[in-house]
């Protein structure tokens, strides 16, 4: 048997061991990733943590939910791999074969260039898919309303994500979007975060403090000084507990990190004394 095929061969067979490898590797990063982004509960790493999503916050839908986007996002980065690993073993090959690459190159330049332009319109669908995997814009089994320009906005479920088009399914049939066609969605599964501040009133400013002037101090705090990513979201309520503290339900885009929870109460607690 020549030499060359024998090395042909182990190139071919290291291709798919490597791509394999790879896909286990990146699978074991995304989730490391995930579990610490999952644990900081920072809005400012690139796997973010989405709104809440009703049924699917429980224990059980949460973890299945982070698996589909480990799964998803984990596949995607393999693709790439992949294509680039078989790209080497094919110039590799055609080296050992001693074949003129360029030869072939210029005789399908024609090809490459259709290839070429095409190929452009499904990297950004392939880099827009893997953003709303990291950043959670929406996920399998959440409910959407996209806008596609020429048509009407469309409401369907989402059944898959996948490298280039996301399929969605409504009451008529299944819909394949481009995944860059996806400008403008409306996530219908994703709800505020209701989070229940605690406020201890002194009773020495217990008199002049209500309620509403609770609520109030509470809103002032937004977007100051280490709470610049907190955003609520419609009303802020407060009840007056019977201790005479004072308990304010506010809605959050995103759930609160226990510092930034901390930091909420601490401020409005000197501002209602300062009251």
């Amino acid at each position: 048997m020549p030499v060359s095929v024998v090395v042909v061969a182990a190139l071919v067979v290291g291709a798919v061991i490597l791509t394999r490898l790879s896909g286990v590797v990146l699978r074991r990063v995304v989730r490391r990733v995930a579990e610490r982004s999952a644990v900081a509960g920072s809005v400012t790493r690139w796997w973010r943590a989405g709104t809440s999503r009703g049924v699917l916050d429980v224990v059980d839908g949460g973890e299945r939910r982070r698996r589909q986007r480990v799964d998803s996002a984990s596949r995607m980065l393999n693709h790439v791999v992949a294509i680039v690993v078989w790209i080497g073993v094919t110039i590799a090959v055609f080296h050992v074969l001693d074949v003129d690459a360029a030869f072939f190159l210029s005789s399908a330049g024609f090809i490459g260039a259709g290839v070429a332009i095409g190929g452009q319109h499904k990297v950004n669908d392939y880099l827009t898919g893997l953003s709303v995997l990291f950043e959670d814009r929406y996920g399998v089994g959440d409910t959407i309303v996209v806008e596609l320009s020429g048509r009407d906005p469309i409401q369907g479920v989402v059944e898959h994500v996948g490298l280039f088009t996301t399929r969605l399914r409504d009451q008529e049939s299944t819909l394949h979007v481009p995944n860059a066609g996806l400008v403008l969605v409306r996530n219908l599964s994703q709800s505020a975060h209701i989070e229940t501040l605690r406020l201890h009133v002194p009773e020495e400013s217990d008199a002049g403090v209500d309620e509403h002037t609770a609520a109030d101090a509470v809103r002032r705090m937004a977007g100051q000084e280490h709470l610049t990513d907190v955003i609520f979201v419609g009303d802020i309520a407060a009840a007056r507990r019977g201790d005479g503290d004072i308990d304010v339900a506010v809605r959050t885009a995103r759930p609160l990190a226990t510092r930034e929870r901390e930091t909420l109460v601490r401020r409005a607690e000197r501002s209602l004394r300062a009251h």
